[in-house]
């Protein structure tokens, strides 16, 4: 039965419910990626506003698909292109950020098309062989590498 054939008072039935829920279960979500070159090194980025190194990424914000912010955050935050789809490897509740905020993360096989110069949000950015991370890489960055390369298996939460 499609949603058109069901009567006014059902149709704003499931409309108001639709809202409810949106409200009472909503959550956010966000992409982040660990991005290797030809030579097998991890892009990773210090922002300006948190201490650390971090594997790019950012939210999904809304008429996003997934696909299309990753895509716009590694441009926005290196520069980068994917050369192939990028893989899917593992969904996270980052309950650090809130109860409610889910992390897609993926693996990525990229070029980079200039160089990415220092602003406001990016103090530094770079590619890093895996076994010379640098020594301030936040440990949910070192842990989502380990998991992705069989270290451990995936945690549940970021």
């Amino acid at each position: 039965m499609s949603e058109e054939s069901l009567g006014p008072g059902r149709r704003a039935a499931i409309w108001l419910l639709h809202r409810y829920f949106a409200l009472s279960r909503g959550m956010t979500l966000g992409v982040r990626a660990a991005c290797f070159d030809a030579e097998g090194r991890v892009f990773l980025v210090r922002h300006t506003y948190v201490p650390g190194w971090y594997l790019p990424g950012g939210g999904v914000e809304r008429g996003e698909t997934a696909a299309q912010a990753l895509t716009k955050e590694l441009r926005e935050e290196g520069n980068l292109e994917l050369t192939a789809p990028a893989t899917l490897f593992h969904v996270y509740l980052n309950s650090h950020i809130s109860r409610r905020d889910h992390v897609l993360f993926y693996r990525a096989d990229v070029v980079q098309t200039a160089p990415r110069k220092p602003d406001r949000e990016i103090a530094e950015s770079g590619f890093f062989d895996l076994a010379a991370l640098p020594a301030d890489a936040t440990p949910a960055t070192r842990r989502r590498l380990c998991e992705l390369n069989g270290g451990f298996p995936p945690a549940d939460g970021w």
